[in-house]
């Protein structure tokens, strides 16, 4: 190992070209290249904030950012279980839940004040895991992905790197989040059946094995996969866009708080854009998880064209709102912990004047 010092560190980021770095070589005089696939982690360690807690693309690093997603998805999906809760029975139930209002007027009128929290604790419990694994391995993904791609590559094809890291690590973040959110559907569209998660999991245990909590991980997958790409890249984008085009300042040059401004503008038209694109999967994951019996291809046809789309605007409400509120956490959470913030992607200088020789 060589010894490196944070003065040697390039001041760029992932996706810029980071100058050659010289470590201290043991002869005086003497200064050596850093092996080349130090080069990234080592220029991404370097960031407006020299005093960062940990390296880029450490195991410090990866597990911070699980822990911001477990608060930014399980506290926001938490809040937001009373509109959960009326978007499922709108999607399950649309003749007796016509609309928002119609939906909350009902089950105030049927359960009270307390039936509006229904389902709250598989919520918190299964998208605190979920994020854990979204936030998580999306960084993880992001970083590795990047690696095999190289400097340039990874700047031009910025947008697939962001789908591609996104997908990956949604694809495992729903077999985490698969049994609660079978629980919570239960428990918000089939009255009777349980109240409590401790009614709940033991009774779909008994009555229908493992194959009853992982059942509707396909149209889970197809809600959740898209939706999270489209999360993430269109954050990401949104967020070098904003920075380009409409703060009057390089983002090194906001303060905190601004920076934070901009990621919950961001966050949340990256999450309207979500809600449309994962609303007709959604539709029939709370219809699987309600009838036990049924397939999703039964259920889609059942549904028909028009009635997947059933709750959209209590879903882009809640997304949009959900969305906003993920990222301004997670993000809160990096500068909390000072964790490395690479600023909006940059083109590399090498990509630079391989398109000057070429315009000649």
């Amino acid at each position: 190992m060589y010894p490196y010092t944070l003065t040697q560190l390039t001041r760029a980021n992932p996706f810029c070209t980071p100058v050659m770095v010289l470590h201290e070589a043991e002869e005086p005089g003497q200064d050596t290249p850093v092996e080349p696939h130090l080069k990234r982690t080592l220029a991404a360690a370097s960031l407006e904030d020299p005093e960062v807690s940990c390296e880029y693309g450490s195991n410090k690093y990866y597990a911070l950012c699980g822990f911001g997603g477990i608060l930014s998805c399980g506290l926001t999906h938490t809040a937001v279980v009373p509109l959960d809760l009326i978007k499922c029975r709108i999607q399950v139930d649309p003749d007796k839940y016509k609309s928002i209002f119609t939906g909350f007027s009902v089950t105030l009128r049927e359960d009270g004040f307390r039936g509006l929290g229904r389902g709250w604790a598989p919520t918190f419990i299964g998208y605190s895991m979920q994020g854990l694994c979204k936030f998580g391995f999306y960084e993880m993904f992001k970083s590795f992905y990047a690696d095999m791609l190289g400097e340039e590559n990874t700047y031009l094809w910025r947008t697939s790197l962001y789908l591609a890291s996104s997908a990956s690590a949604e694809f495992f973040a729903d077999i985490a989040l698969a049994p609660m959110e079978a629980c919570k559907v239960r428990i918000q569209t089939q009255p009777g059946y349980a109240n409590t998660l401790r009614e709940c999991f033991p009774r779909m245990y008994g009555e229908e094995g493992l194959n009853g909590f992982y059942k509707g991980v396909y149209p889970l997958w197809l809600r959740q996969i898209p939706y999270t790409m489209m999360k993430f890249a269109c954050f990401e984008r949104t967020v070098e866009l904003l920075y380009k085009h409409v703060v009057p300042k390089p983002r090194s040059e906001c303060t905190k708080r601004e920076q934070l401004m901009v990621t919950f503008m961001a966050g949340y038209i990256a999450g309207v854009f979500c809600a449309v694109v994962s609303h007709p999967a959604d539709s029939v994951v709370s219809v699987l998880n309600k009838d036990s019996g049924s397939s999703t291809m039964q259920v889609l046809r059942r549904l028909g064209p028009r009635g997947v789309w059933k709750g959209l605007v209590a879903r882009i409400i809640m997304i949009g709102t959900l969305t906003a509120l993920q990222w301004f956490i997670y993000d809160s959470v990096k500068v909390y912990f000072r964790l490395p913030r690479p600023p909006p992607p940059e083109m590399p200088e090498s990509l630079k004047k391989k398109m000057e020789l070429a315009s000649f």
